[in-house]
C-alpha cells in the first residue's frame, strides 16, 4: 500500500446532479431539497460549514461538462472549452483524433412541422431500441462527399454520441447546435431560456472557413436523414402501438474538434483521487483527468456506491462520486419525485457512508454541479449549496443541508473552481 496514500488526508467529494432548486407549490412552497426527510445529510451539516457556489460563472446556467470541470478546478478561463462532445465521446470509448468532429445527441420526438415536442422521446428508450435505430442509421446514411465517415453510439436512455470524420480535412467545432435548448459560448454549452415551441436548427458555421462549412454542411446532411429514415422504423411502429412516443429525430449539441489538453489531477492538486461515476459525460472527465474510475453498481446503487468509496478510500487520497438521480427528476418538471430521490440518496448512500467511513479521519464535501429547478425544467444560473464536514472543519452552526442554510453559512460565496482547493486547505493538505 501506498504509504502517502495511508496517512495523508481523505476527502469524499459528492456532487448531486442539478439537487438545487426553486420553491415550489407542490411541496408548499418549499425546495425539493427543503421539504425531504435527510437525516444524514443534516448531521453531516451540524458537523461542519457551508457556503453557496456559482460553478461556472454569474448569469451562466451551465452544463452538467463544464460544470463539472470547474467544480473539479478546470475553468477554461484561458483557453477554449473542448465541447461536450469530444468528452462524451471520450468517455463512450470512440476513437477521436484532432480534426474529427464529435457532438452529443439526445433521440427525440418531432411532428410533421419539425417542431419538438419531447426532447427525450419520452424517457423511456430501451437500450435494444436505440441500437437498432443506430444500426440502421450506420448502414443507410450516405454523404454528398464520399470522404466522409461517422460513428454512432447510444449510450444510456436518450443520450447518443456522434463522430464525424473526412479522410482529407480536419473539421471544425464552430458550428451551431442543431439543438435548439442550448446555446454555445467560447465552446461550452449554456441552457437556453425559453424552451416554448422548439424547432430542430439548421447548423451554420461561425466563422468563414471551408471546414467550418463542412462541419456544419454534414451535420445537417445528418439530421435530414435521420428523419426520412426514422418517420416509419420499425422501431417506432411497436413504440407506436404501446401508446409510446415516437424516436423520429436527433437533436445535435456541443460540437468539438480537438482533444483536450489539461493537468491530471494528481499533478494539479498533489493529491490522488478516484472516481465513482456513471454516465459518459463525467466517465470522459475521468479519463481526461485521469482518474481511476471504481465500478459501483448500476447508476442508482447508492449503497453499493458507499461502500465501494469505503473499501477503496485506503488506497486514494480523495474519490469523487458523482449522483445522477435529482437532475432527472428536475427536468421533468417532477417537485416530489425529486424529494423522494434525494430522501433515496440520503438514506442508501450517506446513511451508508456514515455507517462505513470513520468521521474522525475522513472531510466529506457535497455539493451540485448546477441548479434545476422543476419549475423551469432546466438549468438554472442559481447558486449550489456546499458543505465541508469533518474533524477539520469549523462549525457555523449549520443544521441542514438547503439552499437556506448555505445562503447563511460562513463560507459565503465560492466560484465553482476554487472548491476543492478549499476542501485541500480545510484539510491541511495547502
Amino acid at each position: 500500500m501506498n504509504i502517502k496514500n495511508r496517512f495523508s488526508p481523505k476527502i469524499v467529494y459528492v456532487l448531486l446532479d442539478g439537487v438545487a432548486d426553486l420553491p415550489h407549490p407542490r411541496l408548499g412552497g418549499l425546495t425539493p431539497l427543503t421539504a425531504a426527510y435527510t437525516p444524514n445529510m443534516d448531521s453531516l451539516a451540524e458537523n461542519g460549514c457551508m457556503g453557496e457556489v456559482v460553478t461556472v460563472g454569474e448569469g451562466i446556467a451551465p452544463q452538467s461538462d463544464i460544470a463539472v470541470f470547474n467544480m473539479l478546478g478546470y475553468s477554461f478561463r484561458d483557453q477554449r472549452y473542448v465541447g461536450r462532445g469530444v468528452i462524451e465521446s471520450i468517455g463512450s470509448n470512440i476513437q477521436f483524433r484532432d480534426g474529427d468532429l464529435a457532438l452529443r445527441g439526445n433521440f427525440a420526438t418531432v411532428d410533421d412541422k419539425m417542431q419538438i415536442t419531447d426532447r427525450r422521446a419520452g424517457r423511456d428508450i430501451q437500450q435494444v431500441e436505440a441500437k437498432e435505430i443506430c444500426k440502421t442509421l450506420k448502414q443507410k446514411i450516405k454523404f454528398s462527399d464520399r470522404d466522409v465517415s461517422f460513428v454512432i453510439k447510444p449510450t444510456i436512455a436518450h443520450r447518443v454520441c456522434i463522430r464525424f470524420r473526412h479522410a482529407k480535412i480536419k473539421l471544425s467545432e464552430k458550428i451551431t447546435n442543431t439543438d435548439p435548448a442550448y446555446e454555445r459560448i467560447n465552446g461550452m454549452g449554456v441552457a437556453a431560456t425559453n424552451l416554448e415551441n422548439m424547432h430542430i436548427n439548421e447548423s451554420h458555421p461561425e466563422e468563414n472557413t471551408g471546414s467550418a462549412a463542412a462541419a456544419a454542411g454534414f451535420v445537417n446532411e445528418f439530421s435530414d436523414q435521420v428523419i426520412e429514415l426514422l418517420a416509419g422504423h420499425r422501431v417506432n411502429k411497436k413504440r407506436a402501438k404501446l401508446g409510446k412516443r415516437p424516436v423520429n429525430a436527433i437533436l445535435l449539441r456541443d460540437a468539438g474538434s480537438t482533444l483536450p489538453k489539461l493537468q491530471h489531477i494528481e499533478k494539479k492538486y498533489g493529491f490522488d483521487f478516484a472516481s465513482i461515476v456513471d454516465m459518459p459525460v463525467e466517465i470522459g472527465i475521468s479519463k481526461v483527468l485521469k482518474m481511476n474510475t471504481l465500478r459501483a453498481g448500476k447508476i442508482n446503487d447508492y449503497e453499493t456506491k458507499a461502500t465501494v468509496v469505503a473499501e477503496n478510500l485506503g488506497h486514494h487520497n480523495g474519490i469523487y462520486v458523482h449522483l445522477k438521480g435529482p437532475d432527472e427528476f428536475g427536468h421533468d418538471g417532477d417537485a416530489v419525485g425529486k424529494k423522494g430521490s434525494i430522501e433515496e440518496i440520503d438514506k442508501s448512500f450517506f446513511g451508508s457512508l456514515r455507517r462505513k467511513l470513520d468521521l474522525e479521519e475522513t472531510t466529506i464535501v457535497i455539493s451540485s454541479d448546477h441548479s434545476t429547478p422543476c419549475i423551469t425544467k432546466a438549468h438554472s444560473a442559481d447558486p449550489v449549496p456546499v458543505l465541508f464536514s469533518g474533524k477539520s472543519v469549523r462549525r457555523d452552526g449549520s443544521a441542514r443541508f438547503t439552499e437556506r442554510y448555505a445562503s447563511e453559512g460562513s463560507i459565503g460565496h465560492l466560484m465553482g473552481s476554487v472548491v476543492l482547493k478549499t476542501a485541500l486547505e480545510i484539510v491541511g493538505v495547502y
